[in-house]
């Protein structure tokens, strides 16, 4: 009788967290506030633009960007390090929307819109056809965002992925 007084205790335990918001990861508003430009002004993202952000990412990047390396080119991550030491700096949301809209080499001296996928060459890339403005501010946030979550492990290549 003690048994099963304990497994109803357990499952309704177990029903009452799936039906909480417990099970998501809340994020405080220093881990969400992000870098807007590159003179320091910066964001709070809401928790939407944080949820939005990732699923965008995923969907539209995530195929070549698992865990913020970049597969054509692992020497060159999402890492806060390797974006801003780009130029021009990538390591704020404008800076990404703007390579988003307009992808350039690292050194910033050619276009390879042919290449990755862009607002620019969103006629080969289809899936950039669909992301306005707002989308590529929520998908820089995230990009932004994993550093503050996950360390060193975004970025960090195939030791972590």
């Amino acid at each position: 009788m003690l048994k099963k007084f304990f497994l109803g205790l357990t499952i309704a335990c177990l029903a009452n967290l799936a039906n909480s918001s417990v099970l998501a990861i809340e994020l405080d508003e220093a881990t969400r506030t992000i870098t807007v430009s590159s003179d320091g002004k910066t964001t709070v993202l809401t928790p939407e633009q944080v949820k939005r952000g990732k699923r965008l990412f995923n969907s539209s990047c995530g195929q070549c960007h698992v865990g913020g390396i970049t597969k054509t080119n692992p020497n060159l991550g999402l890492d806060t390090e390797a974006l801003s030491l780009a130029t021009p700096s990538r390591n704020n949301i404008n800076g990404l929307v703007d390579y988003m809209k307009n992808p350039m080499t690292y050194d910033g001296l050619e276009s390879i819109a042919e290449i990755h996928p862009s607002i620019k060459s969103a006629n080969i890339f289809t899936r950039m056809q669909s992301l306005n403005e707002n989308d590529l501010v929520d998908i820089a946030g995230h990009i932004l965002l994993q550093p503050k979550i996950v360390s060193e492990k975004w970025g960090g290549g195939k030791i972590y992925y």
